[in-house]
């Protein structure tokens, strides 16, 4: 009796089918079963949890290397939007975005690395509370490639908004995190029905409030976030959400190569980061 598997979970629609497809009968996937497609960047849009995981990992991880980095150490004040603040130079050298970075040292990758870097403690946990929260939502109704897709062209549309602004220096996820708060939107618009109106209305409620907050406390990126709302509901509206498309195979590898070109940027900022410490 042979113990080989003839079925397996596709990678894409986790249906099942035979190992011997050559496509996905359900959603075209190419070579379903294809050891390449076990390797971890493919795996991480299996576990929904686990890219949560990872994403505000890395956000972690680079606010850690922020404060390494930082020639003056951070600042230890009594003032919590200050506290463990990694100073500019910190930030721009590991990968801060604006119109100094680019126009200055045309360093457009920027657009990508500065929504993985935040300016203190509160500006990261607020960030990554509300990032776990959303995708959550998101990958629930639209799919874990699509809500990676989404964050990613939230972060790059809302910096670079707030570049043709002319604003100099900025950083955080709130940009990729109001992507999210977009698509969000656009969901429960869409679907409307008592689920989709009550999305529709609770955030609502908090880009509001975010907007206001946004008018009166200083140095808020208004002009990311707006930016990154919009293209969140755009990118909604173009991929589609479960109840009215399927996640396909070519959102998946879309959101692969996000993924892919993500770690290049963040490895390459790391790396002339440290370069630039050292030397």
């Amino acid at each position: 009796m042979s113990n080989e598997r003839n079925s397996m979970l596709c990678p894409n629609c986790r249906m099942l089918i035979s190992t011997r497809e050559a496509q996905c009968p359900f959603c075209g996937l190419n070579a379903p079963a294809a050891r390449w497609r076990r390797l971890s960047v493919n795996r991480l849009f299996t576990d929904p949890a686990l890219l949560v995981k990872v994403v505000i990992g890395v956000n972690i991880g680079m606010f850690a290397l922020a404060l390494v980095l930082d020639l003056r150490m951070a600042r230890l004040t009594p003032n919590p939007l200050q506290f463990l603040s990694p100073s500019d130079q910190s930030l721009l050298v590991l990968g801060a975005t604006g119109t100094i970075p680019i126009d200055r040292f045309h360093r457009w990758w920027t657009l990508i690395s500065a929504n993985y870097l935040h300016s203190g403690i509160l500006h990261i946990f607020f960030n990554m509370a509300a990032f776990r929260q959303l995708a959550t939502l998101v990958i629930h109704e639209y799919g874990t490639s699509r809500m990676f897709t989404i964050y990613t062209l939230g972060g790059v549309a809302g910096f670079i908004v707030s570049y043709l602004a002319g604003v100099q220096l900025t950083i955080g996820a709130s940009a990729g995190v109001c992507g999210l708060v977009g698509a969000t939107l656009y969901y429960g618009k869409s679907r409307g029905g008592i689920y989709g109106s009550a999305i529709y209305k609770q955030v609502g409620m908090w880009v509001i409030i975010m907007f206001v907050f946004g008018l009166l406390a200083p140095g808020i990126n208004n002009w990311g976030h707006g930016g990154g709302i919009v293209a969140g509901a755009a990118a909604g509206y173009l991929l589609g959400y479960h109840e009215r498309k399927r996640e396909t195979a070519f959102q998946k590898n879309l959101a692969v190569a996000g993924l892919i070109v993500t770690a290049a940027v963040l490895l390459w900022a790391v790396g002339t980061s440290i370069f630039y410490r050292l030397f």
